[in-house]
């Protein structure tokens, strides 16, 4: 059965992770070019400095900490608490692992279910940026749901793996 859901399963993640990552890349560049572009307007004068660069820069900065989350969650990198893991027989750090995930699976899907309350909220959708009024603020509220789908898709592979090495199922090599 596992074997089964990694093949058909794999694909999926490998896209969506790869996906996730070109966008950190390109909301980095575009926070690189706004900032500087910013930075030289207040000092250079025939360079704008347009108004609304401080928001349009900490809201890039939110989806690139939103989605590198999920990215984290992928590779294993997130801070865990393994101090007594040495101590601990290895089942029980196994199952506690497995635990751990479920854990983060539920917050993954509460930001994604309230994450898209709060973007379909008057307050998200008829609230406007100070500095760009055309903009809704449903654009900044975004990154929670997109960042929860991604939690949730990137901790069920992880819940699965820990299932398969608890119990010792072995993964064959690609």
């Amino acid at each position: 059965m596992f074997k089964i859901l990694r093949k058909i399963l794999r694909p999926i993640y490998n896209f969506t992770d790869k996906f996730i990552m070109l966008i950190c890349k390109l909301l980095l560049i575009a926070d690189v070019v706004i900032t500087s572009m910013a930075v030289a307007g207040r000092y250079i004068s025939f360079i704008p400095d347009p108004a609304w660069s401080e928001q349009m820069v900490l809201t890039l900065m939110c989806y690139m900490a939103m989605l590198s989350a999920t990215l984290a969650i992928r590779k294993r990198a997130h801070i865990r608490m393994t101090t007594f893991d040495v101590y601990l027989p290895e089942k029980l750090v196994k199952f506690l692992d497995i635990v751990a995930d479920v854990a983060v699976l539920a917050l993954g899907v509460i930001m994604l279910v309230y994450g898209i309350k709060v973007c379909n909220s008057p307050l998200a959708r008829f609230g406007k940026y100070e500095s760009l009024p055309q903009l809704s603020r449903v654009w900044m509220y975004l990154p929670i749901p997109i960042a929860g789908a991604g939690m949730v898709i990137f901790e069920i592979e992880q819940v699965l793996q820990h299932i398969e090495e608890f119990f010792g199922i072995k993964e064959e090599a690609a």
